[in-house]
């Protein structure tokens, strides 16, 4: 993030000729425009920032009478067994998988704050930029509590990734660095931002969940642009290695994340047959048509970025993404 710039000799730019310099001062640029962003975002974060546990309805009971998220983006929408499922039993479902997305969101989110955190570690804690990145621990801090009681309010148990999926975040968030962090920040927190959007402005969706959303999508905007800033920058001068590895490695991530965003166990704890739900689920056109049109702009900023490799398109065809 932060680096310090340090100015040659007078002497030395004499027998250097300008190079030096111009490095010198393409480093200086950048090294202000980032703390620009990390200034902006900590202003924003002053006047727009949300506490959960004041700004969310968690005493009134829950009303089964409405959703837990946009019909429409429910894995079985469009289906057979949609079509023959009771009103009672599709709002069960979507609140069950509105509660499977929060605690893989929790699941992430803490991934995100010890990749951050790392990537901060013996900076200099004046800099806009440190403090930004703390606030942003912060607030998905708060978030990840949000989406926990969020969770336990709708009624669902704490649904978890797979094992090895557990383990494979594990690792990636011990090696990713760079590029890779924040890129694979920004797939997760963009797919998320789409689907919430709807949600939030749903009167379908019951009112806690629309808040927790709306909070969420603000909040959460402030993080996607310093994603973005961060993946630009860090790949600037990159190499064809570098870029090829790094890609790969944010499609991998990213597969896993949105794959693990709808627990299987979604079916049976909505009272369906999980076998058959499961099955028409992955066969489902309409969901991966949705997932596909969510994510254009960010397949379009990865393009932008060079991150859309051949390998890495294989896993983002497999996570219906592209």
């Amino acid at each position: 993030m932060a680096s310090s710039t340090v100015r040659p000799e007078a002497g030395s730019r004499d027998h250097g000729g300008d190079h030096g310099g111009d490095h010198d001062r393409s480093r200086e640029y950048e090294h202000e425009r980032e703390h620009a962003v990390a200034r902006r975002l900590l202003a924003s974060a002053a006047i727009l920032a949300y506490d959960p546990a004041t700004e969310v309805d968690w005493d009134t009971p829950l009303d089964k009478d409405f959703h837990g998220a946009s019909p429409e983006w429910c894995s079985l929408y469009g289906t057979a067994y949609w079509d023959e499922m009771t009103e009672a039993q599709r709002k069960e479902l979507t609140r069950q998988e509105a509660a499977s997305v929060a605690s893989t969101g929790i699941w992430f989110e803490m991934i995100l704050q010890q990749m951050v955190l790392r990537d901060i570690y013996a900076k200099d804690p004046t800099d806009a930029t440190f403090q930004w990145a703390l606030t942003e621990i912060a607030e998905e801090c708060r978030h990840s509590i949000m989406f926990a009681r969020g969770a336990a309010k709708l009624g669902a148990p704490a649904y978890r990734p797979p094992r090895y999926v557990l383990e494979l975040g594990r690792a990636f968030k011990t090696v990713a660095f760079g590029e890779a962090a924040y890129a694979a920040i920004l797939v997760a927190e963009e797919v998320l931002d789409v689907m919430q959007r709807d949600w939030m402005r749903d009167e379908r969706v019951a009112p806690f969940v629309r808040t927790i959303n709306n909070i969420h999508v603000v909040e959460e905007s402030r993080h996607m642009k310093f994603a973005r800033d961060e993946t630009r920058r860090r790949l600037a001068r990159a190499g064809r290695t570098r870029r090829q590895i790094q890609a790969f490695v944010v499609a991998v991530a990213s597969y896993f994340i949105v794959t693990s965003m709808v627990n299987k166990k979604v079916y049976e704890n909505a009272g369906l047959d999980s076998e058959r739900a499961l099955a028409e689920a992955r066969a489902n056109q309409h969901h991966k048509s949705m997932m596909r049109s969510s994510c254009s702009g960010l397949m379009d900023f990865l393009a932008s970025a060079r991150l859309l490799t051949r390998p890495a398109l294989m896993f983002y065809k497999r996570a219906n993404l592209i």
